[in-house]
């Protein structure tokens, strides 16, 4: 039996054999073969390059039927790769040296070329590395075939065991068979992390070298509210885990009784408890949990797991359907935040070195604008049918939000000249996620409809930590003093210009952090649906003048662990079944 340690980012006990995948776009985790087990690791690679090379020989043919001169000539490059006896010799070399799996072998040895490549000071050459990336995926596609394979067809249940999952693939999880997920990699405000605890799958991650100790079929179980992943448990452990797990479903059945009461203070102070959700069939669940409506609908999960862009049509179907099960209650959909971990880096020619400094969310729509236009349009016509809003996301300065705002106005005029109905008072808001727009909050204020705080991204950008690394993980909290006084700056500037202002980032989650809002002034939280219950429990157990005491004693205090154990005890008294 062996205890692993990690960051818990959804809540749960599972328990279930290990399902070891590979993500495609990330590097393979290094794994141990024995001697005797070399040659067939060799075949599986010189199998793989023969399928890849007959693949790609076909695409190259049907080109000849068409006027694909330069996609032909891109497959006759990639051809040349396939076929180059030197490389496949050095990947037969990695693996008799090292002892190490065909996919670990394939992927080293040709992320090793494509840095050479990425490093040459000719554009040309440097642009190679995209090809390199390209051959690697395809290589790794037949290698890897059958794995994932079996988690698009399973039939028993597993826990999915990875050094690392994309937003994509975790959305694309059955959790009829998916019990629980545990990786090397990621944090409790990676948007991988945000879908799992969308579906209610148990998940841990930050565990490092997970993927090392693990081998496929071994039972492991995932604690999602304490971040620990047992491998090999023995019998008394199960027993142990299954009762605590008995536990907590006791304890959702006892806070889901309070669903159709308010969300009010002992003192009367109404808060508004809205949902988060990705997909349409999720609003049901958070009304269900008694939740008021949806403060943060992510669309660009219309874009991912498929090979097109959406249609206007499929855009407004999905708004429609969301707008039709809140029944006049607050829709608020998000532009899409495309770029970053959201927009498969497979999908660009040449991925970006630092992407969450690069092109992604209002930057990568106002540089998409047909793209942009066709989700606006949708939005406007959904907005006849409920309580619809827009919102942009990581709206870094003035400039940003007037050019989204012209292109609103843009495309009110186009479905004006086709006499197409939508709500002409639409509200329009922006999400504060970086420093620059929390200190820009009051002129910002008076272009917006309302504010919404994306307390992950502005804790990201304001201590500098990828929220999704593990090595640094440790350093991200929206318990630092710095943020909290962004935080504080941004809902007094909101209240001064007299327009909304909601939290709708992870921290709206978190009970030890309710007390603490309220206390700072926020009346409207969003947050993810299996956790409105306990939220509004806090709510309902506390005065405002409680939290207004919690708030100035936080204010007053300079390092973020004083902070975080400070609001553990205090909402520890308030509901200690949540710690």
């Amino acid at each position: 039996m062996e205890i692993k340690k990690g960051i818990a980012v959804s809540p749960g006990i599972s328990i279930a054999k290990s399902l070891i995948i590979d993500s495609e776009d990330y590097r393979i985790p290094r794994r141990s073969i024995e001697p005797a087990q070399r040659m067939a690791e060799i075949q599986r690679v010189r199998t793989a390059f023969q399928d890849a090379a007959r693949q790609l020989g076909q695409l190259e043919s049907a080109q000849e039927r068409t006027d694909g001169g330069k996609i032909k000539d891109i497959f006759a490059v990639h051809l040349r790769f396939l076929r180059d006896k030197s490389l496949r010799s050095k990947i037969r070399g990695v693996i008799t040296t090292d002892l190490v799996t065909a996919e670990y072998a394939v992927s080293t040895v040709l992320r090793e070329i494509a840095s050479h490549f990425t490093n040459a000071k000719d554009p040309y050459i440097s642009e190679r590395a995209a090809d390199i990336y390209d051959i690697e995926r395809r290589l790794l596609k037949q290698l890897l075939g059958r794995r994932r394979e079996d988690v698009e067809h399973l039939s028993q249940e597993v826990t999915i065991v990875a050094r690392e999952l994309s937003p994509t693939q975790t959305a694309g999880f059955d959790k009829k068979y998916v019990k629980g997920i545990a990786t090397d990699a990621g944090g409790r405000t990676s948007h991988t992390a945000i879908v799992a605890r969308s579906l209610g799958i148990p998940a841990v991650m930050a565990l490092e070298d997970l993927t090392e100790i693990v081998r496929g079929g071994d039972t492991i179980i995932v604690d999602g509210n304490r971040g620990i992943v047992i491998v090999n448990p023995d019998e008394e452990t199960i027993r142990q885990c299954e009762r605590y797990g008995r536990e907590l479903t006791e304890l959702e059945h006892k806070l889901d009784a309070i669903k159709e009461k308010p969300a009010e203070t002992r003192d009367g102070v109404k808060i508004t408890l809205l949902g988060n959700i990705e997909f349409p069939s999720e609003a049901e669940i958070v009304l269900q949990k008694g939740g008021e409506g949806i403060g943060l609908y992510r669309t660009e999960f219309l874009y991912l797991n498929r090979p097109t862009e959406p249609t206007e049509q499929e855009h407004y179907e999905a708004y429609a359907k969301t707008a039709q099960v809140l029944m006049q209650r607050p829709l608020v959909i998000r532009t899409v935040d495309l770029g970053a971990d959201k927009y498969t880096q497979s999908k660009r020619f040449a991925p970006e070195p630092n992407p969450f400094l690069g092109l992604r969310s209002i930057r990568f729509s106002l540089q998409n604008l047909t793209m942009f236009k066709t989700q606006l349009r949708a939005i406007l016509r959904a907005s006849v049918l409920g309580r619809v809003k827009v919102m942009f996301p990581l709206i870094t300065n003035l400039q940003e939000m007037m050019q989204a705002k012209m292109i609103l106005r843009d495309v009110m005029d186009d479905l004006d000249e086709e006499s197409i109905a939508y709500n002409r008072d639409i509200e329009v808001g922006i999400m504060i996620e970086t420093p620059s727009a929390a200190l820009m909050a009051s002129a910002l204020a008076r272009g917006a409809d309302f504010f919404s705080i994306g307390t992950n991204d502005l804790t990201q950008y304001t201590l500098a930590v990828d929220r999704g690394n593990e090595l640094v993980s440790t350093l991200y909290s929206a318990a630092d003093p710095a943020v909290l006084y962004l935080i504080k700056a941004v809902i007094q500037d909101a209240h001064k210009a007299q327009i909304d202002v909601a939290v709708c980032g992870e921290m709206a989650s978190e009970p030890e952090h309710i007390m603490l809002l309220l206390g700072m002034g926020v009346r409207t939280l969003s947050l993810t649906s299996p956790m409105i219950p306990e939220i509004k429990q806090i709510i309902r157990s506390v005065t405002i003048e409680d939290c207004n005491n919690v708030a100035r004693k936080v204010l007053g205090m300079s390092s973020e662990r004083q902070v975080s154990n400070y609001l553990r005890d205090a909402t520890r008294k308030i509901l200690p079944e949540a710690f």
